[in-house]
């Protein structure tokens, strides 16, 4: 117990973080290497493009080491805090790349791979998964808004131009989901587990 290379494959999350702040390189390797499944299962969903999703986890990482001494185990897991980085880098890359709205028809396979999924263990922490399942319990109509607006970044007019709908239903819809997002995820846990 008093080695100071003690099973380090064991160390906390948060030792692993630090390590990778202050540039120990077995500590550094360690954190990636636990992590690098998880950050990569995320920015594939997201992406659906292998090397995006490379070249995303790559990023995600850079970004953990550049900010690893302002992280508030407070505020989450280092789990949430990294898979957080890599689904914000996900979506900024694909916004990117993206040069018109996503097709509408193209939505419903994606809201299929958000809210059940096989990579649902590359998400499997406790906040993507409580948003996925609020997400699921959206009507199909709000969760669309909700993704056009949230990943695609659209505006409501746009919304309404792909959905052809009028413009205050498509802002209905898209504050709707959110009031009912947010009512879900501030619920207290205590009644999750109750059928």
């Amino acid at each position: 117990m008093s080695g100071s290379r003690s099973p380090v494959g064991r160390l906390p999350d948060e030792a692993l973080l630090s390590g990778l702040a202050t540039g120990d390189p077995e500590l550094a390797v360690l954190f990636v290497r636990r992590f690098q499944h998880r950050v990569f299962g995320v920015a594939m969903t997201v992406t659906g493009d292998q090397q995006l999703a490379e070249d995303v986890a790559q990023q995600t990482f850079e970004r953990a080491w550049k900010h690893a001494q302002i992280y508030d185990s407070r505020r989450g897991s280092v789990t949430t805090w990294l898979t957080t980085i890599a689904h914000n880098l996900a979506i900024d890359a694909v916004r990117a790349r993206r040069t018109e709205p996503m097709a509408p028809e193209d939505l419903d396979p994606l809201l299929g791979v958000v809210t059940e999924t096989p990579e649902r263990c590359a998400l499997a922490d406790e906040a993507s998964s409580q948003l996925r399942a609020a997400l699921a319990r959206l009507p199909r109509e709000q969760a669309r808004a909700l993704m056009m607006a949230g990943i695609y970044g659209m505006t409501a007019q746009q919304i309404a131009d792909a959905e052809k709908i009028p413009l205050g239903t498509a802002k209905t819809r898209i504050r709707a989901a959110m009031a009912k997002l947010r009512t879900t995820l501030a619920s207290p846990k205590r009644g999750d587990h109750v059928q």
